[in-house]
């Protein structure tokens, strides 16, 4: 009795435990379910089928706190311009730039010009005590003396003649050395003509028998002083460098730009260029292609060209770096969204979000053209009239790209 007794108390204590463990059971079971959902809700909404007709698309859901972040608006259309960026330097305009040398040897003993001064067509630069003037005014004095002898025996031989008071052969003689001295004083006039000095100053020189050995060297254009090498007392000579001054036009400046090779096939003389510089934000100066280069810098890889660019308020320095925008084709029509709604992701592909509800946006991949006034040319992946966002879409790709732990 007492043994069966016993076995009945065994069996009722065996039921008690086994409904323990069965509610633990059950509990571990809702514990794994609630891990389970959590870990399925991901940053990242459910994927919809996309609507370029690609199989899926990432998308994710805002509410309506995240909407006041970003801001949507239709994709529109424009003409945009077909243009490559370049960089390089702006440059003075060599083919109006010259070098004022002395056109004869000697010393500088003034110097007028200073660098950056404006100087017009004609303007003494320096001055050079130059002994070859010296000896060209020396014969021109003498040819003068010369021809006032000659002058003087040609008259007094035709005064004697009638009076038989001297021979026929020596008034020939004097004729001929009259006209002699009369080329000889043409001819050293002109070799002192050649240093610049008038017709006035020679006439002087001539009438008061003194010499001015003073060269003045005088600017051959209009412009302005880019270089100054001239110091008093310096001994010059024709063609020796560095020039005593440079003068430059600078109406007109020369840009040198750097292409890269994948862009050199795009370039050809005549595209229009927009120059920007840092110094003058908002300028923008237009010029024309002019020069582009036969080979490309080995070491670099990069293709320069040269256009002039129009400049008459003289703002541009030489030296200074700038941007160049240059026109390779005519104006396209496109979709256009703005550049804050195109992401460029870490594989270099570009990404815009598309909405129908204004709720739901669904990543799309584009194909990028050129750019203009803050809005990228959209060659494939929206279409004018699309619901896109225009700023913020950086908020929707971290929200997308987010980790479970975050």
């Amino acid at each position: 009795m007492t043994v069966f007794q016993a076995g009945r108390v065994m069996d009722a204590s065996q039921q008690t435990s086994a409904r323990s463990a069965a509610a633990l059971v059950a509990v571990f079971a809702v514990v794994c379910g609630l891990l389970l959902a959590s870990c399925s809700r991901a940053p990242k909404a459910p994927e919809r089928p996309a609507a370029n007709g690609s199989p899926t698309a990432p998308t994710v859901e805002l509410s309506a706190k995240q909407l006041e972040l970003v801001k949507v608006e239709a994709v529109g259309e424009q003409d945009f311009t077909q243009e490559k960026i370049a960089i390089g330097n702006i440059d003075f305009n060599e083919d109006r730039s010259v070098q004022v040398f002395t056109p004869y040897q000697g010393k500088i003993i003034s110097a007028f010009g200073q660098l950056g001064q404006a100087v017009h067509k004609g303007q003494p630069l320096y001055t050079v005590q130059s002994p070859d003037l010296l000896q060209a005014e020396s014969t021109l004095i003498a040819a003068a003396g010369l021809l006032d002898l000659d002058n003087r025996a040609l008259a007094r031989a035709q005064k004697l003649y009638p009076e038989q008071g001297f021979a026929q052969k020596d008034l020939e003689q004097a004729k001929s050395d009259q006209m002699t001295a009369e080329v000889a004083l043409k001819a050293a006039r002109q070799a002192v003509l050649v240093f610049g000095k008038s017709e006035a100053e020679i006439d002087s020189m001539v009438a008061r028998r003194q010499l001015d050995p003073v060269l003045i060297v005088p600017s051959p254009i209009s412009g302005m002083i880019t270089a100054r090498n001239a110091q008093v007392g310096l001994l010059v000579q024709p063609g020796e460098t560095p020039a005593p001054y440079v003068v430059s036009d600078t109406s007109t400046m020369w840009m040198l730009a750097d292409a890269t090779e994948a862009d050199s096939a795009a370039f050809h003389r005549g595209d229009r260029v927009e120059v920007t510089v840092m110094a003058l934000p908002g300028r923008v100066f237009d010029g024309r292609i002019s020069t582009i280069g036969a080979s490309l810098d080995p070491s670099v890889h990069t293709l320069q060209m040269r256009a002039e660019v129009r400049d008459p308020e003289h703002l541009l320095r030489s030296g200074m770096l700038a941007n160049f925008v240059i026109q390779t084709g005519e104006s396209r029509g496109g979709a256009a969204l703005s550049e804050e709604g195109v992401v460029r992701e870490p594989d270099g592909t570009m990404t815009a979000w598309v909405t129908t509800d204004r709720r739901h946006f669904t990543q799309r991949k584009l194909t990028i053209g050129t750019s203009h006034d803050g809005y990228d040319q959209v060659l494939a992946g929206v279409r004018p009239g699309e619901l896109a966002v225009t700023k913020g879409a950086v908020f929707l790709d971290n929200m997308l790209n987010a980790s479970p732990e975050d």
